[in-house]
């Protein structure tokens, strides 16, 4: 057995203990973190729903005089849904289209109701019982995801509910996630027209349709086109692009792959070397012994 130099072998563990340390260092996002992207809004104009009176804001949200209110089954039959699809309800608030998609759905297809409050989940379940139907599942949202599995939906419906997105671009590309090849995504929001919207829309909602239209091309999407019978909102069309948007150039001058997250490919090159002085010191220990001069 041949003697090893016990230097020799302080210069293995040395090694892995630099990969370990550089690796740590690589640039990604922490899970804990927040989003990278400044917020597009305060957290105020959620503040509202952290810990929401469900029955209090069934009465805001499903009432005469609500334009959405008063036209969801003509939404709903603008729609075209199938059964057997997976549509996801973004914002389902009260669960006025959640119920109302499940019924159109059937028994053979699937309503995802994406929420950041519980309160109105548990709510929504309840409700089930009311309309009969058990295609129904809540889903738990935060700030910047969905909560939705990949490849997941048919159909992702957002209603009044983008400009309350404090990351819009974090939460397209969550939606752009769960969506299956070729699966489409319907906004409907507020119009914002200087001049013709209320004081409180003006105020309330951070965008019109041309700069949400832009956003939502940028993340990916490829419009399919708008239903004019609504008033006070607009009603656009999205379909999944089958190639996924480009990261931005900084990203790509920086050499990363645009498919992938932010330090992905780097960290996986870090795992492999790492990997690789594990395994030159596990070579070494069984085959020699250690001398200490």
């Amino acid at each position: 057995m041949t003697p090893w130099p016990i230097r020799s072998l302080l210069g293995l563990v040395l090694t892995l203990a630099a990969n370990l340390c550089a690796c740590a260092a690589v640039p990604g996002k922490d899970p804990t973190a927040g989003p990278e992207e400044p917020p597009a809004v305060g957290p105020h104009i959620n503040a509202p729903f952290q810990a929401p009176d469900f029955g209090q804001w069934l009465g805001s949200f499903e009432h005469t005089g609500r334009e959405v209110f008063d036209e969801r089954f003509r939404i709903v039959a603008a729609l075209g849904l199938q059964p057997g699809a997976t549509v996801a309800d973004i914002g389902a608030g009260t669960g006025l289209f959640t119920l109302l998609f499940a019924r159109a759905v059937g028994p053979t297809g699937r309503v995802y109701a994406v929420e950041i409050a519980q309160t109105f989940l548990a709510g929504i379940l309840e409700r089930t019982k009311d309309y009969h139907v058990t295609n129904v599942v809540g889903v738990l949202g935060t700030r910047d995801d969905t909560g939705l599995e990949e490849a997941s939906i048919d159909l992702a419906f957002v209603c009044d509910t983008y400009h309350h997105f404090e990351y819009p671009k974090a939460m397209l590309a969550s939606i752009a996630r769960a969506l299956r090849p070729g699966g489409e995504l319907v906004v409907i929001d507020y119009r914002r027209t200087p001049g013709l919207s209320s004081p409180w829309v003006q105020g309330h909602v951070r965008a019109g349709q041309e700069q949400v239209t832009e956003e939502i091309v940028a993340a990916g999407f490829v419009p399919l086109g708008e239903e004019t019978f609504l008033r006070d909102n607009w009603f656009l069309r999205f379909r999944k692009a089958d190639v996924e948007p480009s990261d931005p150039p900084r990203a790509q001058e920086q050499g990363q792959d645009s498919s992938r997250p932010p330090g992905t490919t780097v960290q996986k090159r870090c795992n492999n070397l790492i990997l690789l002085s594990a395994r030159r010191l596990l070579d070494v220990l069984p085959k020699h012994k250690f001398i200490t001069n």
